[in-house]
């Protein structure tokens, strides 16, 4: 597919590979006449009612339409867009390891690691478990969660109650709660709520595509492993154990869903992970908790600067 972006072209090409016997889906992104080079960044989308690798496109389109040349790495994880839905439950772990699998096997370069929301969980098991060579030479984290939601674990016994007895229950209340989940009406009153600042940006091109996403209802045991806590975790060493440059990004009305993360304003939740990451970097630009989307300028713009401003190679 070829997009015009004013004097740039902007094409992206769907491809496939396959990991555990499982058929994984990824799109690149490249501007016309990018010449190869030996950087490229990965997207890790988030996880939530139809998202997929979709959720990059605003992004994509202004990353090569503001001049940028590296080209991007686009996949869906296990479980969304059009990769397989096997139907189970899905840890950090599992979706690093496909993601170490894409990145040696497919990538095989030099990469930063664009990582939305609560996916930060998976780049860091990535980080833990490395592709060989260590291809990742730096993250850039938009809006992750509250600083406490990444050090207080979820306690095991609630996740299994919650995945047997609601979201994989054998009486179909998992099924009929996806099902209400995946309405137009529910999914623009959530995305209001808890997603945008503003809610013009919450307009007809966001809504189709999450509905187009979770048509498939196998689409729903990502989403409910990720509502049940299999990523939470304490973190904290963890971070404090990644030396890449790592670039966080916040929007200036940062909010959480969890009761845990709604004391942490967005200038204490900066100044935390500033203070544990080695080599971090953070800022806040316009919006909530969807800036690629939300604004796709301003992400740009600051992650631009951030790989412009450190040595990756």
């Amino acid at each position: 597919m070829i997009i015009s972006l004013g004097h740039l072209m902007m094409i992206s090409s769907l491809n496939s590979y396959t990991w555990n016997n499982f058929n994984c889906a990824y799109t690149i992104h490249q501007s016309e006449g990018t010449t190869e080079n030996d950087l490229a960044l990965v997207l890790i989308h988030p996880i939530g009612v139809g998202l997929s690798g979709v959720f990059w496109h605003r992004f994509a389109e202004t990353w090569f339409k503001s001049g940028q040349q590296y080209t991007l790495y686009n996949p869906d994880l296990l479980g969304c867009g059009k990769s397989d839905m096997p139907p189970v439950c899905y840890y950090p772990e599992d979706w690093a390891k496909q993601l170490k699998y894409f990145i040696e096997t497919v990538v095989k370069k030099s990469v930063i690691l664009v990582v939305q929301g609560a996916l930060f969980p998976v780049a860091i098991r990535l980080i833990q478990n490395p592709p060989q060579p260590n291809y990742i030479k730096g993250l850039a984290l938009s809006g992750p969660p509250a600083w406490r939601i990444m050090t207080e674990p979820a306690k095991p016994v609630q996740q299994k109650l919650l995945w047997n007895l609601l979201f994989n229950s054998p009486v179909g209340l998992g099924n009929a709660f996806y099902r209400y989940a995946r309405r137009r009406q529910f999914l623009q009153s959530f995305s209001v709520r808890q997603l945008f600042e503003k809610s013009e940006m919450v307009d007809d091109e966001w809504l189709d595509f999450l509905q187009k996403g979770a048509t498939n209802l196998n689409s729903r045991y990502a989403v409910f492993s990720f509502l049940a806590g299999f990523w939470r975790q304490d973190y904290s060493e963890a971070i404090k154990s990644i030396h890449q440059p790592t670039l966080v990004v916040f929007g200036e009305k940062a909010s959480s869903i969890s009761k845990e993360g709604k004391i942490e304003s967005p200038d204490e939740r900066l100044e935390l992970y500033l203070k544990y990451l080695p080599n971090g970097q953070a800022c806040k630009i316009s919006g909530r908790n969807v800036m690629p989307y939300e604004s796709p300028d301003e992400f740009v713009s600051v992650l631009a600067n951030f790989v412009k401003n450190n040595q990756f190679f």
